[in-house]
């Protein structure tokens, strides 16, 4: 199963920034992730990058019986206290479906999940008893969304500043999610062309994207 990795981006004025992407160490978005983590540690780039990975795998994720409902609380948790989100879209991120077993809302009775990283160990009964509609401003923990599909439901029912780039050199449109139709127009490129002919991450798009220039 492969969880998105959240991190959290603290700026030097104290901008908060939540960022989803797939981890997969094969096939995934590392590499963008990688040069975002590489301007918070030069002198060169006005951000100052904070990686929570620490705090997610220090919390919830290390706990033996974690569900994904107790990973979907934490995104929320942490969505909520950001200012911004960014997603990182690969060719193959519409189709990651990590966090969509649950079937407590669609049964609605006693069925059983698979704890975080436990898959060698079978399979545990659901922790609730009642289910009732989520009210409020966050995307209910109890869901069959996929963790990518919560943490943007999650980032569009809080109404956060969305940046959405591609793991690419041009735009991608069909590399998106279905839930994140619409957002076409403002998704961009995360690579750009370098004076020698490489690429190189596209700073100033982000740098803007969030609200500095």
């Amino acid at each position: 199963m492969i969880l998105a990795s959240e991190y959290i981006i603290q700026e030097k004025m104290s901008k908060r920034v939540y960022i989803s992407a797939d981890y997969s160490v094969d096939d995934g978005d590392r590499d963008v992730i990688d040069v975002l983590h590489a301007w918070g540690k030069d002198n060169k780039h006005l951000v100052d990058y904070v990686d929570t990975a620490q705090v997610v795998s220090g919390s919830v994720s290390k706990d033996p019986d974690c569900r994904p409902c107790d990973l979907k609380a934490e995104f929320n948790d942490q969505i909520k206290a950001s200012s911004a989100v960014i997603f990182v879209i690969g060719d193959k991120t519409a189709k990651r479906m990590a966090g969509c077993s649950c079937q407590r809302m669609s049964t609605q009775s006693i069925c059983s999940c698979t704890p975080y990283k436990q898959n060698a160990n079978g399979t545990k009964w659901c922790r609730y008893y009642n289910v009732c509609p989520v009210t409020g401003d966050d995307i209910g923990m109890i869901n069959n969304y996929s963790y990518l599909k919560h943490e943007f439901l999650e980032a569009e029912k809080r109404n956060k500043n969305i940046i959405i780039v591609y793991n690419s050199l041009s735009r991608q449109p069909s590399w998106l999610p279905s839930y994140m139709k619409g957002y076409e127009s403002q998704a961009q490129a995360f690579w750009i062309k370098d004076g020698w002919g490489g690429r190189s991450g596209n700073y100033l798009f982000i740098k803007k994207a969030l609200g500095y220039e």
